[in-house]
């Protein structure tokens, strides 16, 4: 899934991007909170991790316009401030939950997996399945029956956006914002080239990728009626 961390703090936004990005997610980093509001105005992000303390715009400001907006993107507040108010303040003014500083990474870490899962519309589990097709998102697994599935970052997380909606449709273009950077170099054929890789990994799987002519691609199950 594709996020937007927004920390000024180098040691922790670098620490932070490191240990998403192990786990296949896409992270645009900012240090600005006024570079980072003009991006979430155009950019469609599943999770945002938001600190307070800012320059250019502090995180309350940031989380005010993401709500104006009409916004829903799960929002995590990391704050250096253990006062209840602004915690209060935090989720008064639309945070989905919070952090204080220092906190532990496997914390961050569940927390974010929480916000994507509702945000995706899943159920309260890091378990996600089409057909016999099974994604662990905690584990980073994928099993297609009693069959365990070696798949790489990229291949995976295009592979946890497909199984969290089956059936929609994705085009190639909101594939490309979910599984790549503002940083990475990609373009449309980048998306084939994993799709085709996809497939073959996931060949006798009672589900498959289909190519929606013109529109993009969708995972069907075989058991669906």
């Amino acid at each position: 899934m594709r996020i937007l961390l927004v920390e000024d703090t180098h040691d922790v936004g670098e620490a932070i991007c490191k240990r998403f990005e192990a786990t296949g997610h896409a992270v645009d980093w900012e240090t600005n909170g006024r570079d980072a509001a003009d991006i979430i105005d155009f950019t469609e992000y599943a999770l945002i991790i938001l600190d307070v303390m800012l320059p250019g715009m502090d995180g309350f400001e940031i989380l005010k316009h993401i709500r104006k907006s009409g916004n829903a993107v799960p929002v995590l507040v990391l704050t250096a401030r253990s006062e209840i108010d602004d915690r209060v303040g935090a989720l008064d003014l639309g945070a989905d939950d919070y952090l204080v500083k220092p906190f532990d990474f496997r914390e961050l870490e569940a927390r974010a997996r929480v916000l994507m899962r509702r945000h995706t519309g899943g159920e309260a589990t890091n378990l996600i399945k089409c057909g016999d097709i099974a994604v662990d998102r905690a584990a980073r697994s994928v099993h297609v029956g009693k069959r365990e599935v070696q798949l790489k970052r990229r291949e995976l997380t295009l592979l946890e956006v497909l199984v969290a909606r089956p059936g929609r449709v994705f085009s190639k273009d909101e594939l490309l914002d979910q599984i790549f950077g503002f940083d990475e170099a990609a373009n449309a054929n980048a998306i084939e080239l994993y799709i085709g890789r996809l497939r073959k990994k996931l060949e006798g799987a009672r589900a498959r990728i289909v190519t929606v002519r013109g529109l993009g691609y969708q995972l069907v199950s075989d058991d669906a009626p």
